[in-house]
């Protein structure tokens, strides 16, 4: 493996950015060239307190951080000769006029979730299709629910064990931060379209999942909560399925018997384990409730919108640069850097799981 650092710029530092931004520096083989934006409030202004360089993405904006004191490197345009890849979180429809850009300057380029497959012709989860980003131009990471999606149902997949799922998904009515600007109030609002997008989303990672999902928001903004039953290739135990789920990455068992029963208990607990924002990187699964019903199982989830799609971004990164070209070991870096678990409280070995059925 090539010990060259890959130089990254992270254009848009918002919600999924700044958290991109604080993952790349905490990489051995990456290096954070600067982050770009347009606006010049407290988020630029904690970047630059941080040390990151501030590049301008528009010559109107390096104007504005120049009469504001934030003291800009410079314009985005003008460093991406400099980098090896952008990692573009821009707001959604904002991102898709900036791959030309990109492609002009002969700079590979990573797009998150809230642009369409067809803006790179490649969408990524590392566990599920790392080889064929291996080299590519651009790819887009998925969405947060999608991610968790191709996680969980991948494992099944790959234990033999999915026939076809379908999942309920209650969404979360818009980031925390921007809890004062919309969302719904006291009220649930039923996505109208059947099957919801994240179903589909999730097929262009895995091809030939049979997945159907349902999708409401709800009036709460900490994360997203997955209900999902599955129709497994034959019958099989508790311990099994749990077992397929623990052998995949990124994938930690929560009990509600250690009282972790809400969405807000889990985001206390990663407050109390010294996460960086209170972040869970991981799909957190429920094990005491998962239940198994001959070749049926039926199980609910925790997807922390803010932050699941950063590792994956990491690799990402590592798979388009060519930097590292086992998605195995890409996983394995990148966790051990941010400090992703397998158990976020000791548990009891899958053997001696007393069946709930």
């Amino acid at each position: 493996m090539s010990e060259r650092k890959v130089r990254v710029i992270v254009n848009g530092y918002g919600v999924i950015g700044k958290r991109i931004a604080d993952a790349v520096v905490a990489q051995s083989d990456m290096e954070l060239v600067g982050i770009a934006d347009v606006v010049i409030d407290w988020r630029v202004k904690v970047a630059a307190e941080k040390g990151y360089a501030i590049f301008a993405s528009t010559p109107e904006a390096l104007q504005a951080m120049q009469e504001a004191g934030l003291h800009p490197v410079g314009l985005l345009n003008d460093t991406l000769t400099q980098v090896d890849i952008v990692a573009d979180a821009t707001p959604k429809k904002v991102a898709s006029a900036n791959l030309e850009t990109y492609r002009a300057a002969g700079v590979k380029s990573v797009f998150q979730g809230g642009e369409k497959h067809s803006l790179t012709g490649h969408s990524f989860v590392a566990q599920a299709n790392y080889a064929t980003a291996l080299g590519r131009d651009t790819t887009r990471v998925v969405s947060c629910n999608t991610t968790s999606i191709v996680r969980t149902l991948g494992a099944l997949q790959q234990a033999g064990l999915l026939k076809k799922a379908r999942g309920v998904l209650i969404r979360r009515a818009t980031d925390p931060w921007e809890s004062d600007h919309t969302g719904v109030m006291n009220t649930v609002v039923p996505e109208t379209a059947i099957p919801s997008h994240q179903g589909p989303d999730a097929q262009t990672v895995l091809p030939d999942l049979d997945v159907v999902t349902l999708a409401v928001v709800a009036a709460h903004t900490n994360s997203h909560l997955h209900a999902w039953s599955v129709e497994l290739t034959r019958s099989a135990t508790k311990a099994e399925v749990l077992a397929a789920f623990q052998a995949a990455p990124r994938i930690a068992f929560l009990s509600a018997g250690e009282g972790i029963v809400a969405l807000n208990s889990t985001v206390e607990m990663m407050s109390d384990l010294g996460r960086p924002r209170g972040d869970m990187w991981e799909v957190g699964l429920w094990e005491d409730s998962l239940t198994v019903k001959g070749n049926e199982v039926f199980y609910n989830y925790q997807v922390y919108n803010q932050a699941i799609v950063v590792p994956e971004t990491i690799d990402a990164i590592r798979a388009l640069t060519e930097v590292e070209l086992d998605g195995a070991q890409s996983i394995a870096k990148t966790d051990r850097a941010l400090g992703l678990m397998r158990e976020f409280t000791p548990r009891r070995d899958l053997s001696a799981i007393t069946e709930r059925q």
